[in-house]
């Protein structure tokens, strides 16, 4: 095979709650980019829900496309775990995705929460008040709480355009309500965060993490502000 023919790399395989999510973002995104109505008014709607339990707000049924994870109609014994990781999921990105119609802040194999959080720090350096905002997310101890830090690491990572991929973060939500999953979850977020290394600035001074499309053949377009709530 010579190198012209070389097939581009695999996604890394999503589970159900991260597959359903990674598709529900990704429609509701490109709408929103588009500055289609119907979509900036649902991801406005949906923000409401950002870092607050999934039966807190009774008024996101059917918005938060739970209805993914039946694609039969057929539901199982550990639903409620997929659909509480769904939900957060998709109301942090709906905060995270306020104003900025430039680019999506969900990237199908972007950064992970760490790296993410990672990128806001000096590349030299540590910002201790955020290196303990990542700590105390990761201490949490109850997933409720856990999503009211992720919400305010989130609105960090919105002003200064930092992505996350969203079906990754809903898989790591899910397994973080299994026994023995949050270990696992925290394990992963601080290797992603050790791990971060800064690349270097383009010609035009941005950084390759921060700039791009997630979908092919998305448009840029202007950002509007059209749906604060």
């Amino acid at each position: 095979m010579t190198p012209d023919h070389v097939p581009p790399p695999r996604l890394a395989a999503l589970g159900r709650a991260g597959a359903a999510t990674r598709d529900h973002i990704g429609q509701l995104q490109r709408g929103y980019r588009a500055d289609e109505a119907a979509a900036v008014a649902r991801v406005a709607q949906i923000r409401r829900g950002a870092g607050r339990p999934i039966g807190a707000l009774p008024e996101l049924w059917g918005l938060t496309g739970l209805e993914r994870l039946y694609p039969q109609g057929r539901t199982g014994s550990s639903d409620a775990l997929a659909e509480n990781a769904m939900h957060t999921a998709v109301t942090l990105w709906s905060l995270h995705q306020q104003s900025h119609r430039e680019t999506g802040m969900h990237r199908t194999s972007g950064p992970q929460l760490g790296g993410a959080v990672r990128q806001l720090m000096p590349a030299d350096d540590i910002d201790e008040p955020l290196r303990k905002r990542f700590v105390r997310a990761g201490a949490a101890p109850t997933f409720d709480i856990l999503a009211q830090r992720l919400r305010e690491i989130v609105v960090l990572l919105r002003r200064e355009a930092v992505p996350l991929d969203y079906g990754l973060l809903a898989d790591q939500l899910y397994r973080w309500q299994l026994p023995d999953g949050r270990g696992e979850v925290n394990r992963s977020w601080g290797r992603s965060f050790h791990a971060y290394r800064r690349p270097r600035s383009t010609t035009d001074g941005t950084s390759a993490d921060r700039t791009g499309s997630d979908h092919p053949g998305t448009d840029t377009d202007p950002d509007t502000d059209k749906d604060q709530s």
